[in-house]
């Protein structure tokens, strides 16, 4: 999995749902990247549910039958919770799952319960985790509670719940616990629910794996990572061999000139080695990292021939070159001469914008449907300024550029989850709750 964050923390962590993966479902994802990824940091991992099975090799699953929503049991017991009524069998199942969690959650730092405080579907599971944080039995744990959806507010089951116990503790907020959703929407929900203040509640968002969307090569999660580019802005690929007619000296003043305009994070890619016919391309790549030094572009232009791959230069496959093409958010090429110009083929496929000289074979291939400049007589500010005004303008540019950068798992991880799980912020919210209640 691409992209994780590396921490010392030992820290346990114990994910509690009805069920897990291979499960297929929205909540079943987010447990698959969260616990993948903590458990890739460094945390000890243990997924508890009712339904699933091991999934990943450093994360622990802890299979409880009764946490499951379809157990039989818990369905019977669900039964006579729908029409109102509270049975021995269901304090009998309540006491059985609380002892089963005793012994699971005894030695783990934080909890984080996905559905169990608001939603219906096995309450026993619910009012047992009660009993257990009300009596101070899990007085060490830090709680998340993870709201995906709200049984209270869903009219859906409005013929489900009843005023009362243990009904009721579907819309309390439980002192000593931090509440999470998935939503804007759903953290106002949940705060008209709770009679919490916004603040009170966080937002994290699920999120997209770009690396298992697009079929990342193993070449292509290490270029990600050495070169952070999920966390970019806006990525120009430049696919081409390094050598003098390529101008690639061009391609890096724009970048240069695009980050003093815009303020971007914007980086170039190189993907090319120097070419391999003529000596002097070396003392050309030579060049370019000078210029990339006095342009203060360390970290914004990436040449792939500076990586290293089992002892020799990188040079990505075709597989990694799709991936690419398929990451940037835009073609630049700025060649003094060409014979036909692949590239602006490849770019077209993927609806990747171009950028490119005006040289003829390149305005025979692009037509009237890309974006050309002069190689040698353009400002590279200029050509800086129209690259902008076009993909700022594009809201599909815009869209997926903000969904790589804020909303994939790693990101999250790093944004969101684990400072939760750190305790930032965790005092001020357990007072006010605790104030409320």
């Amino acid at each position: 999995m691409s992209n994780a964050v590396s921490t010392g923390s030992r820290r346990r962590v114990a994910i509690l749902h009805y069920s897990a993966p291979p499960i297929v479902g929205g909540v079943e994802t987010t447990i698959h990247y969260h616990a993948s990824l903590l458990a890739e940091s460094g945390y000890e991992v243990h997924v508890i549910a009712g339904r699933g099975e091991a999934f990943h090799p450093q994360v622990m699953f802890r299979a409880l039958p009764e946490v499951d929503s379809r157990h039989p049991e818990v369905l019977a017991v669900k039964e006579e919770l729908d029409g109102g009524r509270v049975s021995d069998r269901f304090v009998r199942l309540q006491e059985r799952i609380a002892g089963q969690l005793r012994k699971r959650l005894a030695h783990v730092d934080v909890l984080i319960a996905h559905n169990v405080f608001t939603l219906h579907k096995n309450l026993p599971l619910t009012t047992a985790l009660h009993r257990l944080l009300a009596d101070d039995t899990l007085a060490h744990l830090r709680t998340l509670a993870w709201h995906h959806d709200l049984a209270w507010v869903d009219s859906r089951y409005a013929q489900e719940v009843h005023p009362g116990y243990p009904w009721d503790l579907l819309r309390q907020a439980w002192p000593g616990v931090v509440h999470v959703t998935v939503s804007e929407a759903r953290r106002s929900q949940l705060g008209a629910l709770y009679g919490l203040a916004p603040d009170m509640v966080h937002v994290v968002p699920p999120g997209i794996d770009p690396s298992t969307f697009f079929r990342w090569t193993v070449t292509m999660q290490r270029l990600v990572q050495a070169y952070r580019l999920l966390d970019a802005d806006l990525v120009l690929l430049l696919p081409a061999r390094i050598t003098r007619r390529k101008n690639i000296q061009l391609a890096v003043q724009v970048t240069a000139a695009l980050h003093l305009q815009t303020g971007l994070d914007v980086r170039l890619l190189v993907s090319g080695p120097p070419g391999p016919h003529n000596p002097s391309n070396l003392a050309y790549l030579n060049g370019l990292l000078e210029m990339r030094r006095s342009l203060e572009l360390s970290e914004a232009a990436h040449f792939v021939y500076e990586l290293q791959e089992a002892g020799y230069p990188l040079v990505p496959d075709d597989d990694t070159m799709s991936a690419l093409y398929l990451l940037a958010d835009a073609l630049i090429f700025p060649s003094l001469e060409e014979g036909f110009g692949i590239p602006l083929l490849e770019a077209g496929l993927v609806r990747l914008p171009v950028f490119c000289s005006d040289i003829p074979p390149l305005q025979a291939t692009g037509g009237t449907d890309v974006h050309y400049f002069s190689p040698t007589e353009d400002d590279p500010a200029d050509i800086a300024a129209v690259i902008a005004q076009k993909l700022l303008a594009d809201p599909a540019c815009r869209l997926r550029r903000r969904v790589i950068r804020d909303y994939s798992w790693a990101g999250i991880l790093r944004a969101h989850l684990r400072p939760l799980i750190e305790g930032e912020e965790m005092s001020e919210i357990r007072s006010a709750v605790s104030e409320i209640d």
